[in-house]
């Protein structure tokens, strides 16, 4: 039988579904990554806030029992300082997200650059059995000849020997 003459590209495109399944799996990973990172940071934030929850509830506590104007004004300058660094976790959270974001929309290019390259298999693989079927026609289409050949050869040979 011969050998099917686009063998080097099944290849080549076996090749190539391999390493994007090799990419899906890293984007994959990357993704994961970013989803916890943002889970953290979302988590630190939430302390921010309810530390800044607890200083507010504090400060009302105080106000109603009638503190001292000084620490009623350290008290909020330290709220400030708590709503200052409640606004930079908010924008860590903002920054991650978009970054999760980011690494999203990556592995589903890497999915449908996958999806393509199966697809381009498959089509090869399609392509091979439809050859394999013609060469297979072909191959028995020989051998019929062949034996049509060998029954016209023996009938005549015969014929000839009866003549005789």
């Amino acid at each position: 039988m011969s050998k099917y003459p686009l063998h080097e590209l099944v290849i080549i495109k076996q090749k190539k579904l391999d390493e994007a399944e090799k990419i899906l799996k890293e984007k994959k990973e990357l993704l994961q990554n970013e989803e916890t990172k943002l889970k953290n940071i979302e988590k630190e934030r939430d302390e921010v806030k309810e530390h800044r929850e607890e200083k507010l509830a504090q400060l009302r506590n105080e106000l109603d029992t009638g503190t001292t104007s000084p620490k009623i004004q350290q008290m909020k300058s330290y709220l400030k300082v708590v709503e200052e660094k409640l606004k930079q976790k908010e924008q860590k959270v903002q920054d991650q997200k978009k970054i999760v974001a980011t690494a999203e929309k990556a592995v589903e290019a890497a999915r449908q650059d996958l999806v393509k390259k199966q697809q381009d298999v498959e089509k090869l693989k399609t392509h091979r059995k439809e050859w394999d079927k013609e060469v297979q026609a072909e191959i028995e289409h020989k051998e019929a000849l062949e034996t049509d050949e060998m029954g016209v050869s023996i009938h005549h040979r015969r014929k000839r020997k009866k003549d005789v």
